[in-house]
């Protein structure tokens, strides 16, 4: 598995923004858990020193199942563990979520374990997506091969009403993109009534039908 950029090509992009972007103070990346492992305490404090202050983890979910069966290459613990390590080097962090990774009949367990391992770090935000199956994506296969099954566009939702009624540390949720029928956001836990009564208007099973329809209609994310 191919890893991200390293401490030292991160290092002289920083150095370079300092140098021909000096009003820019905040640099944002894009990353994997496993990338913020390769990094030592020492090489973080470096990169927040330069500016590194606002970091999108894709982390997509903290169920252990889903984790080993999408191949992410890390376990719940380690976003504990590399999110403790990212709030002592100062190091603000976004994550990202993936409604409908565990399958049919799975989401709510889902949303609940991940909810239970976000309750341990300190994201700024937590933006939630709703996974859509390409035909050509390789979880597409593992569906023609009864590996797995989708979840309903309800029982996404089910499991987004989920993580937002569990989740306890203050963040900012916000449902993101285009792969999200419904738009939820707000500070949790302040704002928990408003969002999860959105949610619950929204995910009648009458409705099914018509979110499934939004779903086949997207071209690309």
């Amino acid at each position: 598995m191919r890893g991200g950029m390293s401490f030292n090509k991160l290092r002289h992009i920083g150095k370079l923004i300092g140098q021909y972007l000096p009003a820019c103070k905040t640099i944002g990346c894009f990353a994997r858990v496993t990338d913020v492992a390769r990094k030592t305490d020492r090489e973080l404090g470096t990169l927040r020193d330069l500016g590194y202050t606002g970091l999108s983890l894709g982390v997509e979910t903290g169920y252990a199942p889903s984790l080993r069966f999408m191949d992410k290459g890390y376990g719940p613990e380690d976003i504990v563990e590399q999110a403790r390590r990212l709030d002592g080097a100062g190091i603000g962090y976004y994550f990202m979520y993936l409604a409908g990774l565990p399958g049919a009949g799975g989401g709510v367990r889902g949303a609940a374990a991940s909810a239970a391992v976000f309750n341990q770090t300190h994201p700024k935000i937590i933006g939630s997506s709703m996974l859509t199956v390409f035909p050509e994506s390789r979880l597409y296969q593992e569906m023609q091969a009864g590996n797995w099954t989708e979840e309903s566009e309800v029982e996404k939702l089910e499991e987004v009403r989920t993580l937002v009624e569990r989740l306890e540390t203050p963040v900012w949720f916000a449902t993101l993109g285009a792969s999200n029928a419904v738009v939820v956001q707000g500070d949790l836990p302040k704002d928990r009534s408003a969002l999860l009564a959105k949610l619950d208007a929204a995910r009648d099973p009458a409705r099914e039908q018509a979110l499934r329809q939004y779903r086949k209609s997207l071209p690309h994310l």
